[in-house]
């Protein structure tokens, strides 16, 4: 396997958009420090200098290169979806459709497209198969960003079609572990709980208040198995149809709660407010497919991968 990892990367150009994210930074990490692709072949785009919703930009990111890694998103919770419906849809529509098109008369050999589990109806069999991707509308607090993902999904597989262009799709779960934004009013549900938890413990509280009912469940992802399944999936697989990436294991929000209290030793009570939305109800893929095409398993265990979470914010939190 790792023969056939380095003969994939070896004299290749590389764009990674997005690589000074989350997502991208441990991506970075991995391509260097495992499959020992050299710095210099990595392209790593800047949001701020050279932002992907101008055309020019695009064109200039993809030039001379020849794989593509699309992990650039705009991103948060549930309440930034809510009051940011119309920027998400946006930019992340015309970030992908414009660089898809811009690899496409650069002829890149390859582009990878990290999609989102939010482009899943809001009511789906669970676990969520591939095929039920197009049986229904998206939860409504995430249906922009998600529908905005799911058109490059469209375009991807038009694409192929009508210009044999070499593009997959991917479907992440939920992702979390270090350096996931813990912004207050950006971050998603793991470090959400994390940051509330810490403030009621620095300031002594009894009791964190959560959004929703604590009933829907979400299945989690740690960062540097999704970038792994991200990898082999760019090394492995050539099809149109789209993959999951996720774990098979389903979490209700109320045991993740639980779970993160016990493991930041908070004994306070942890109250859900059922009057905030609770997003959509059930979250858990079929997994049998990633495995199939390019042998991908989740390797790290949820609590583990939540000790390494709370490690690396604590630590942030004493950076004077």
């Amino acid at each position: 396997m790792v023969a056939s990892r380095l003969s994939f990367w070896d004299h290749k150009k590389i764009l990674v958009t997005g690589a000074q994210g989350f997502v991208g930074s441990f991506l970075l990490e991995n391509l260097i420090n495992k499959r020992g692709v050299s710095r210099d072949a990595i392209r790593t785009p800047s949001s701020t200098s050279d932002d992907l919703r101008n055309w020019e930009n695009c064109l200039k990111a993809v030039n001379g290169v020849d794989v593509i890694i699309h992990l650039a998103a705009n991103v948060g919770g549930i309440g930034y979806n809510i009051t940011h419906p119309g920027s998400l849809f946006y930019d992340n529509a015309i970030m992908g459709i414009q660089l898809m098109e811009a690899a496409r008369l650069s002829k890149v050999e390859k582009s990878v497209i990290i999609g989102t589990v939010c482009a899943y109806p809001k009511y789906t069999n669970v676990p969520f198969e591939e095929n039920d991707l197009w049986e229904g509308y998206p939860e409504e607090t995430n249906a922009p960003y998600g529908l905005a993902k799911k058109m490059l999904l469209v375009q991807s597989q038009a694409y192929r079609k009508q210009y044999n262009f070499n593009s997959i799709y991917l479907l992440p779960t939920n992702l979390y572990g270090p350096r996931d934004n813990f912004h207050p009013e950006y971050s998603h549900v793991i470090p959400s709980i994390i940051l509330k938890i810490d403030k009621a413990i620095k300031e002594n509280k009894g009791q964190v208040h959560l959004w929703g009912t604590g009933q829907p469940s979400r299945e989690f992802l740690y960062v540097k198995d999704a970038v792994e399944g991200i990898l082999l999936a760019t090394e492995h697989y050539n099809k149109s149809e789209p993959i999951n990436l996720g774990t098979g294991n389903e979490t209700t929000i109320h045991d993740l709660a639980r779970l993160i209290a016990t493991l930041m030793n908070y004994t306070g009570e942890i109250i859900f407010n059922p009057q905030k939305p609770d997003g959509q109800p059930r979250r858990s893929l079929d997994i049998r497919k990633a495995e199939k095409e390019f042998y991908f398993k989740s390797i790290t265990p949820l609590k583990t991968g939540l000790i390494e979470s709370i490690k690396w914010y604590q630590k942030q939190s004493f950076i004077p």
